[in-house]
């Protein structure tokens, strides 16, 4: 889903793309070679088991009005995941078709929900979508996400969307990348007031905030 850049990234060299004014070199999403297989973390929920939603306010599992209301079940592999939502009026693009954007947003938090088998809370560094088919309303999306490769703090995880049920036509394909992030991301990025409803504390907020 586009180039992620970084000021070490600005210079002009191969494989350097322009965003904007800057020329940026694009984040792979293509696992390397001394990259590891996923190890399942003991942690997570057993293979079969229903997942938990990210956040209350999700857009994309949480329980919130516009949201795709996505359900996540762990595979039977143990770092795969199964996903689903229903495609309501509220989720359309153009007349009586699924947005594009929404499915983007499926792919997202599925392939988010997929990296929770192998790691506690990572980012979305890259995102790449492929529509295949158009998605009209009234239908069930099904997802199959599953973590391909790890390298340190980076996770390349892959899906397919398959419409009604897991061996329907394909909609779509995904491939991601994301990045390992401990708690201090959310306290210095997210809103105070929905980090202090979750029970982070203002000092604790501040704190993060300060050592940023």
């Amino acid at each position: 889903m586009g180039s992620a850049c970084r000021p070490r990234d600005a210079a002009r060299g191969p494989g350097a793309v322009p965003v904007g004014n800057v020329r940026c070199v694009p984040i792979s999403i293509e696992p390397p070679a001394d990259a590891e297989a996923p190890q399942r973390n003991p942690k997570a929920p057993a293979p079969g088991e229903r997942t938990t939603s990210h956040f209350e306010g999700c857009r994309g599992c949480g329980d919130v009005p516009g949201s795709l209301r996505v359900r996540s079940w762990v595979g039977d592999d143990g770092v795969s995941v199964i996903s689903r939502f229903d495609v309501l009026s509220e989720h359309q693009g153009a007349p009586g078709l699924l947005h594009g954007g929404m499915l983007m947003t499926a792919f997202d938090d599925a392939l988010g929900t997929a990296y929770t088998q192998v790691t506690r809370s990572a980012v979305t560094a890259r995102l790449e979508t492929d529509f295949r088919r158009p998605v009209p309303v009234g239908a069930t999306v099904w997802l199959h996400s599953r973590v391909d490769a790890r390298q340190g703090r980076k996770i390349y995880v892959s899906g397919e969307a398959r419409l009604h049920a897991l061996d329907g036509e394909v909609v779509g394909t995904a491939r991601a990348l994301f990045l390992k992030v401990g708690v201090e991301h959310f306290l210095r990025h997210g809103r105070p007031e929905d980090l202090e409803a979750l029970g982070a504390s203002r000092e604790v907020i501040e704190a993060a905030r300060g050592a940023g």
